[in-house]
């Protein structure tokens, strides 16, 4: 099932489509030449794949074959035709785009809910990765900042009438982040509806699935002891999900990983210091899955 809002002009059309689970089709954007280590990238919760663009360029331009992908109901992605998105269809979709990708041993980049799909895909061995980067997501989060991107993503189901609208809206909850000169960019993350209102990008099913995070947190944990390959968790210094303590109790569980504090980014780390975030995650990977000479 594909959205019936339409696409506004100036969405760049995605590089690659591929099948998911139960047929849902995940759209994605490459990087890179494809013989070099692969390197997937997976969005938040009301995010997109062009999150990862300036990091994918990067990535690729060292050698890497980054993809970055659209999860099922966000971007172009298919909407799920029965309307589920549970972490277990997630983990499926990632898998169902390695195969097609050659099966090949990724690196998984994940941020937020990315990082979840990538923590349980590794943890539970349900994916054969060469190492594993968290972004701002580790099994303890802050219920108020959770709840905070709840509130802001739930917010005018209906739409908005105008892009100064939207920005308004984005300028609200991102108040650390300059505000976009040229509205146009925010094509991407929106489609119009059939009576002519901005709606964001993804299914609104999405939102009303129940998530219960006391279960969610226990089998997190189990999947952070269960790692064993090489692990890297970035936390933004200003964010309001992941805090300093859900990143040591991070560490504590899995006492192979690496941990980098980017003080001034939030809880979008590579959208707010793509910079920073590309310095060290490309000296990991250096030391972690070196580009063949």
């Amino acid at each position: 099932m594909i959205s019936a809002d339409e696409r506004l002009p100036g969405t760049p059309d995605p590089m690659h489509r591929w099948p998911g689970a139960q047929g849902v089709m995940i759209a994605g954007d490459s990087w890179g030449t494809a013989s070099g280590p692969l390197v997937v990238l997976q969005h938040g919760g009301g995010q997109t794949r062009h999150a990862w663009k300036n990091v994918g360029e990067t990535l690729g331009a060292v050698g890497y074959y980054a993809v970055a992908i659209d999860a099922r109901g966000h971007g172009d992605s298919d909407w799920a035709p029965d309307g589920l998105y549970g972490q277990d269809l997630m983990v499926e979709d990632l898998s169902c785009v390695l195969k097609a990708l050659g099966g090949r041993r990724p690196v998984l980049v994940g941020a937020s809910m990315g990082g979840v799909t990538s923590l349980v895909a590794t943890g539970e061995g349900r994916v054969q990765a060469a190492a594993l980067v968290l972004v701002d997501i580790a099994p303890r989060v802050e219920p108020a900042g959770v709840l905070k991107i709840q509130q802001f993503m739930d917010q005018r189901p209906e739409g908005f009438d105008t892009l100064e609208e939207v920005a308004l809206a984005i300028a609200a909850y991102q108040p650390h982040r300059q505000a976009p000169k040229d509205l146009a960019g925010l094509a991407k993350n929106l489609r119009r509806t059939p009576v002519g209102k901005f709606r964001w990008h993804w299914d609104p099913r999405f939102m009303s699935m129940r998530r219960e995070m006391d279960k969610r947190l226990v089998r997190l944990e189990a999947c952070a002891v269960a790692l064993d390959l090489p692990t890297l968790l970035v936390r933004g210094g200003l964010s309001d999900v992941l805090s300093e303590a859900g990143a040591a109790e991070f560490l504590a569980l899995c006492p192979r990983s690496e941990y980098v504090n980017i003080t001034d980014a939030g809880h979008m780390v590579a959208g707010d210091r793509n910079d920073i975030f590309g310095r060290y995650v490309i000296d990991f990977l250096t030391r972690t899955v070196p580009v063949a000479a």
